[in-house]
């Protein structure tokens, strides 16, 4: 293989749906923007919806069309950005669920496609996006007149149990919706490990199916093995990769391996990152580069085919910590010059 293979476990991710389902005692939706997560949705879709997902989220229209060619007719749809100018034709011929996030959102939706179904979005504290609580009193009899099926807000602090943010953010959302008989929706996978004050009607976890934190019993969804171009040996006082960013202390033998920024390997994770060949870790040396990454393999007793950069001794979150960001960033940086399968 000449380029990197990239396996996803559809098991794994059917069972981490399955563990955040059984934390609550509401209906648990799945998230699946940007394309799974960078995993892809015509794997990810089948796998979430046979293990019980009956309500998918997405973060635009195109990314619901999407879903729904490869889920087909049934399943929820709802689309985080609302209705924007343009999407009407995507919606209806779909049957998208557009989360409204402004008053100009809710009269486009009323306009063009009276009687459609539509979710409500409100701001409780993120400003992000969503209603803000005066804008939602003005317009709150309005919108409820209409019939929305789903209001929901979301929590910018989940990933930190301990902070008081949280706390205000659900009595805003509790003082925006009071006396509502609209399920509502508040938690994403960070919401549902906070506890059941914060589930109500439905979760909706997203990084959380995928392997990753603050989910911290996930099953790892993701393997990405990387081959081997070639191997050398190279002397104390020699430099490795460009701008002579690493320097053999020992005599060294090193793998070029095919992988870069290009790929989705953050130039940020430089010498901190490892690889492994089967339980053993392998330093990356030197910087990475568009298309190549370079291994200390020294220590190895034989000269590998391919290393392993996320498997089962390196999470996504591991990587992300390596490269100063975040598992998200990791996994939608995947590159499409991966060969990719799955395992059921």
């Amino acid at each position: 293989m000449s380029s990197g293979h990239l396996t996803l476990d559809l098991d794994a991710l059917a069972a981490n749906w399955r563990a955040l389902d059984a934390t609550t005692a509401c209906e648990t939706a799945a998230v699946i923007k940007a394309d799974a997560y960078g995993l892809g949705i015509g794997r990810a879709g089948p796998a979430l919806a046979d293990a019980g997902a009956r309500r998918f989220f997405v973060a635009v229209a195109e990314e619901g069309a999407a879903l729904r060619r490869v889920l087909g007719p049934g399943p929820m749809i709802g689309v985080f950005s609302g209705h924007m100018d343009g999407d009407t034709d995507l919606i209806r011929d779909t049957d998208l669920i557009p989360m409204l996030n402004s008053v100009d959102q809710m009269l486009r939706h009323a306009e063009t496609l009276p009687g459609v179904r539509f979710g409500v979005q409100l701001d409780s504290g993120m400003n992000r996006l969503g209603m803000e609580p005066a804008e939602w009193a003005a317009v709150r009899g309005i919108a409820l007149g209409l019939s929305p099926v789903l209001i929901m807000s979301h929590l910018a602090c989940a990933d930190a149990p301990d902070h008081a943010m949280n706390a205000r953010q659900l009595k805003s959302f509790c003082d925006m919706t009071a006396d509502v008989e609209v399920p509502r929706s508040l938690a994403a996978t960070g919401g549902i490990l906070l506890g059941s004050d914060y589930h109500f009607d439905l979760t909706r976890p997203g990084i959380g199916l995928y392997g990753g934190a603050p989910f911290s019993q996930a099953k790892p969804v993701v393997r990405l093995d990387l081959p081997v171009i070639q191997v050398r040996d190279v002397e104390p006082g020699e430099t490795v990769g460009y701008g002579n960013a690493w320097t053999a202390s020992r005599p060294t033998r090193l793998a070029t391996v095919a992988s870069g920024y290009a790929d989705g390997l953050i130039r940020a994770m430089g010498q901190t990152a490892k690889l492994y060949h089967g339980a053993m870790a392998c330093p990356l040396v030197g910087r990475v580069s568009m298309d190549l990454i370079t291994v200390d393999i020294t220590d190895l007793n034989d000269d590998p085919g391919f290393l392993t950069i996320l498997g089962p001794h390196q999470t996504v979150d591991d990587l992300a910590d390596a490269a100063g960001t975040i598992g998200y960033e990791i996994l939608t940086s995947l590159g499409n010059r991966y060969s990719r399968s799955q395992t059921q």
